[in-house]
């Protein structure tokens, strides 16, 4: 054991193979000496071992809060984002275009009657263009049609109800007749829209060759009338 320094704490020559820059250590020889300095070393980590609990203490209300934010956030986005059909249990059909298979369908056979209520075999007027005036009376557009048409092509008006009005004249009179049994919109499928006349285009066979959902100018079907006179 080493010789005790001046004070009686230790050996003179401290704790062999400390490093040097530690200075001289001195172990005194009662431990309770030291409970000062271990007062003081337990007094400094104290809080820092406070410091998981305390992190757990905060943690729990931020848990709380993200749920809260989150749970908002889904809900908005169940709410605004944008569904197909929404309010709706099926699309909304487009109310006047005729049916794409329509072109190419035989003409049913139709009796509709003239100012004298007497039947008219539509077939009989074939090869024809028919213009349905129950949306529209459209003079002007019967007026283009019976001067774009061919010889040997007709050029009918048909109105829904039971009164046959007097078609326009230009060379010759249009063929008016009217469809109080309604067979011939039924057969186009689609309703009478206000303020437009429709046609169809029928060839001397009985096929339907063009459906005009809305007669525009002559020049929209001027080659479909010259093909039925072929």
């Amino acid at each position: 054991m080493g010789k005790p320094d001046a004070e009686g704490h230790g050996p003179a020559d401290g704790l062999p193979g400390l490093p040097p820059e530690w200075g001289r250590v001195v172990v005194p020889d009662d431990a309770s000496a030291l409970a000062a300095e271990a007062a003081q070393v337990r007094r400094e980590l104290r809080p820092a071992g406070n410091l998981p609990g305390g992190y757990r203490a905060l943690g729990l209300p931020l848990v709380v809060l993200l749920v809260a934010v989150l749970t908002t956030l889904a809900g908005l986005v169940a709410v605004t984002w944008p569904r197909a059909n929404r309010g709706t249990d099926r699309p909304t059909p487009a109310p006047y275009s005729p049916p794409a298979t329509l072109a190419g369908q035989p003409l049913p056979a139709l009796d509709l009657v003239d100012a004298d209520d007497a039947p008219v075999p539509l077939r009989g007027l074939l090869p024809a263009m028919i213009i349905l005036l129950d949306g529209c009376p459209c003079p002007d557009r019967v007026t283009d049609a019976l001067a774009a048409a061919p010889a040997g092509v007709s050029v009918v008006t048909v109105t829904g109800g039971k009164a046959v009005p007097a078609g326009p004249t230009v060379k010759r009179q249009a063929r008016a007749l009217a469809d109080p049994a309604g067979g011939l919109r039924s057969f186009l499928g689609q309703p009478a829209r206000p303020g437009a006349a429709t046609a169809l285009l029928v060839d001397r066979a009985g096929t339907v060759t063009r459906v005009l959902p809305e007669l525009g100018t002559i020049e929209s079907y001027r080659s479909d009338l010259r093909a039925l006179a072929a």
